[in-house]
Parts: structure tokens; sequence; C-alpha cells
């Protein structure tokens, strides 16, 4: 039988303790099924792939992600969904083929500009952001400086999709699960 959701939840709070970490995969979670609905693909594992995607960075920052590779397949996850994983770090060597491992790395960095505005905002409410506040952070090369915005970019000019609605799904997803990543007020 495959690993569940809860599986997945439970390996993140098993080697993340981090509050803020746990959210950043939260978000990439809810960006992730975003997509796979869009593409008509399985939300489940997409959804998995985003959930589980940096759960091994905090105990193995160096050796992230392929320190994780052999815990998800001890875990019994499928090479699919470890594949994904390894191939969101530019520096894995293993390169991005699937319209998941594109759509991992396109919402990843995305999603933490999108914190990063809503954390800025008096009220703290993702459900209040919209793309214009994004747009204006986004030129602010200080706001949220460890954001590579040129990662963004090509993350997502590979994903296929423009930068602009790119956002917008993500902001839109994020905000679907407002309350999860802490960001509701």
């Amino acid at each position: 039988m495959s690993p569940t959701r809860e599986d997945a939840w439970a390996t993140v709070c098993e080697y993340t303790p981090s509050e803020s970490l746990r959210r950043h995969m939260l978000a990439v979670e809810a960006a992730m099924r975003h997509y796979a609905r869009a593409e008509g693909a399985d939300e489940e594992t997409w959804g998995n792939v985003g959930l589980l995607h940096d759960f091994d960075y905090e105990q193995f920052p160096d050796q992230h992600p392929m320190a994780g590779e052999p815990i998800l397949a001890q875990k019994g996850w499928p090479q699919e969904t470890r594949r994904a994983i390894l191939s969101h770090a530019n520096y894995s060597g293993v390169p991005r083929e699937s319209r998941m491992e594109l759509a991992l790395h396109a919402c990843d960095e995305v999603t933490g500009l999108l914190i990063a505005v809503a954390l800025v905002r008096p009220d703290k409410d993702i459900r209040q952001v919209k793309l214009k506040s994004i747009r204006k952070k986004w030129k602010i090369k200080a706001f949220a400086a460890g954001v590579d915005r040129d990662d963004m970019v090509a993350a997502t000019e590979a994903f296929g999709v423009d930068l602009e609605p790119h956002l917008q799904n993500v902001l839109e997803a994020m905000q679907g699960e407002a309350e999860a990543l802490g960001l509701a007020g």
C-alpha cells in the first residue's frame, strides 16, 4: 500500500521541528495540488511531493535533498516522488523532466516570496494580498533577499507558464490554506 498524505505529514513532523519550514512545505503542497488539478494529474501524488520536498533540510542541510531520498525509500515512497524531490535542488544532479518536477521547482521559491509579502502586512493575512503588492515587493531587491528571483523566473519559464499568472495561481492556492499556513490574520 502506498504511503498517504498523513504519512507525509508524520514524516515532516518527525524531521522538521521548525514551524516556519513546515508552513513553507504546506504552502508548496497547496500550490502543487492546484497545479495537479489544472494538469489533470494525481493531486495526492503532487501534493505529497510538495509537502515532503524539504523534510530533511533541518536535519541534513548540507546533504539536502539527497539525505532524504533513502529515508523516503525506506518509508515506501515511490521512485516518482523521490526523484521529483531530488530534482528540485539545482545541485542534486537530477534533471527536471516531468510536469510534476517542473511544477515543484516553479512553486518552491514563489511560496517564500508570497509568505514574506503576507508577513509584512499589518494583518499578516495572505487572503488580503493582491498581485499588485507582490509586483511592488518583487522590485525591491532587499525585500525577501534570500528568494532568488532569477531562479523563480527560469523555473516558471521551464514550467511553461507566465510569471504573473503563476504568482496569482500560487497566491490563490495559499489563500485557500491561510489557516494552516498561519497567515489568516
